[in-house]
């Protein structure tokens, strides 16, 4: 047989306040059994406590008023909220990994940052010889002005953000400038391989090669070239030859094309 509760005593019941309990008729999530016609008061049967005492349990766990309301009208009884509740852990466990994703990336643009602060603290942009190891890219190979590479950038940023491990790089497949089609392809490192329609996730292989950091507005990298070129000279270069974007224009800040750095690299083959 089920009892009635005035408004009063199903507060005292349910542990949810007299305000909390009118809030809740007001949002349709806890309605009363019945209405007293005369005098407005709300009374409640006893079936209603338990669905309390899961709006409470929802509550505690910061669901919002529109999320417990979905999920009352998704669920007839406790084994469809359980599930319900099954579906959002995964959920969360996913949101979870990916934070974790974020924060990672997040700590090496930091330190790289930090990287290239002290390399143009340091001001000493020597020529150098050296070796460069493997590394999986997510590219995109384009045709047209050296000036679209921002385009293709921002593209491969929106596609496989999250999945980034380094400094952006542009790979350059023509032997000469060239001004209206050239044959580049901006890249990201990545962690690992990904799906991205239109990408091309692959190896770039190691070797040795030429190496020079410019520290200048990117108009301005053609003396740098003609620096590692002379000293290239009679050396077999590879392509792509390679530019590495160690300080650039931000996410947010544009920053002072005067302090940007820029490494190129020019295989060479033995």
């Amino acid at each position: 047989m089920k009892t009635s509760y005035s408004i009063g005593e199903f507060s005292q019941v349910t542990g949810l306040s007299v305000k909390t309990l009118r809030f809740y008729h007001e949002k349709g999530i806890l309605l009363p059994s019945s209405l007293d016609g005369t005098t407005g008061y709300r009374f409640y049967d006893s079936d209603k406590i338990e669905k309390a005492r899961v709006i409470m349990r929802l509550r505690a766990m910061e669901f919002s008023i529109e999320d417990i309301a979905a999920v009352l009208g998704e669920c007839a009884d406790e084994a469809d909220i359980l599930d319900y509740l099954e579906r959002q852990k995964n959920m969360l466990q996913q949101r979870i990994r990916e934070d974790r994703d974020v924060v990672r990336s997040l700590t090496e643009i930091i330190a790289t940052e930090k990287a290239a602060r002290q390399l143009l603290e340091g001001g000493n942009f020597s020529m150098e010889e050296k070796s460069f190891e493997p590394i999986l890219v997510a590219g995109l190979r384009m045709k047209g002005k050296y000036s679209d590479c921002g385009t293709g950038f921002s593209r491969l940023a929106k596609a496989v953000a999250r999945h980034i491990c380094g400094k952006p790089l542009c790979l350059y497949y023509d032997g000469e400038y060239r001004e209206d089609d050239a044959d580049f392809e901006p890249c990201f490192p990545v962690r690992k391989e990904v799906s991205a329609p239109g990408i091309s996730i692959h190896t770039i292989p190691g070797g040795r090669c030429l190496s020079l950091i410019h520290c200048g507005p990117y108009d301005q990298l053609g003396r740098s070239y003609a620096k590692i070129l002379k000293q290239a000279d009679g050396r077999n270069i590879a392509l792509p030859t390679r530019e590495i974007y160690i300080k650039g224009p931000g996410m947010i800040f544009k920053g002072n094309p005067r302090n940007y750095l820029t490494e190129i690299q020019l295989p060479f083959g033995s």
